[in-house]
């Protein structure tokens, strides 16, 4: 009970330190957001482009899932999909994000897909997911820092990973078993599920990256291009996913964006942060929304209690 207490204090002192940076920051720069309003001419067009993106991004993912349950030979329909993946992704805003994947596999069993093809699938498509992210903010950013000697043998290891993804799946099921505290059988699926559903990641991460210069566009005009865009994007959402104190990365996605659209030349001071508190209105709302009608959806078609009669 002492530990678990301690464990939890410690979290959130952490999360408020990160949130206390930023907070810092965004005060330092406060002199030049007064001064932004007059000349900030949003183009809401390229705003709705943008999140359309985001949604057709969605739609990769959704159906990448889809596609990894069925290779564990169930069924899973595309609207009950759609509907699993938004509501559990509500789950990475709560600290430890080992909740997404729960919800997810507990909404897919409800749903007639069996215990190990519910909790395996998840867990493949979120390993199978942030590997890929890794990969594309690597390819996309390549050349455009000044990388150190480590850089080259480190992005190759990175792609040696997304290929070895069937074999490390295993040690990553064993992972999640002891967080999760329950038993999850290791992942049976032949390579070229893995490395279509890779595919199917990579692609929605590039998604991101457009609908995030789309946005770019919309609130600062033309600097950099879709490569940094995407490579400042994806790295600084897989840092935020991956420090699982964080819920929906908070704190950690903004600082870390911050610096690289500095470092890759995209935007600086006040025009870099306008972006950063932006982005994480925009896509807090994208990932939040769907789930939350797709509740209230649910709640309307759940026949009412029965009354039990004397």
């Amino acid at each position: 009970m002492i530990k678990g207490r301690v464990a939890r204090l410690l979290q959130a002192t952490i999360v408020l330190v990160i949130v206390a940076y930023v907070g810092r920051e965004l005060a330092s720069q406060w002199r030049a957001f007064e001064a932004l309003p007059g000349r900030i001419a949003v183009d809401w067009l390229l705003v709705a482009a943008s999140g359309a993106v985001v949604l057709g991004s969605y739609g990769v993912l959704i159906f990448t899932w889809q596609r990894t349950v069925q290779a564990w030979g169930e069924h899973l329909g595309l609207a009950d999909g759609a509907r699993i993946w938004f509501v559990s992704n509500l789950g990475r805003y709560v600290p430890g994000k080992v909740w997404q994947i729960g919800a997810m596999g507990l909404l897919a069993q409800r749903a007639g897909v069996s215990p190990v093809a519910a909790v395996g699938s998840s867990l493949v498509v979120s390993v199978v997911n942030v590997l890929a992210g890794i990969a594309v903010a690597a390819l996309c950013g390549a050349g455009m820092l000044d990388a150190p000697a480590w850089a080259l043998p480190i992005t190759a290891a990175l792609a040696a990973g997304v290929v070895a993804t069937p074999w490390i799946l295993p040690w990553f099921t064993r992972l999640a078993s002891y967080l999760l505290k329950r038993e999850i059988a290791e992942p049976r699926i032949a390579h070229r599920t893995v490395w279509l559903a890779t595919l199917g990641c990579a692609v929605a991460w590039a998604l991101y990256g457009v609908a995030f210069y789309l946005l770019q566009l919309a609130l600062i005009g033309p600097s950099g291009d879709v490569l940094r865009s995407t490579a400042a994007f994806t790295g600084s959402y897989i840092a935020g996913f991956l420090f699982l104190l964080a819920p929906g990365g908070i704190g950690v996605r903004e600082v870390v964006l911050q610096q690289l659209l500095a470092r890759m030349g995209i935007a600086t001071g006040a025009d870099a942060w306008l972006l950063v508190l932006a982005s994480r209105a925009w896509l807090t709302v994208l990932e939040i929304a769907p789930g939350l009608v797709f509740l209230g959806f649910a709640r309307k078609a759940a026949p009412p209690p029965s009354r039990s009669t004397a």
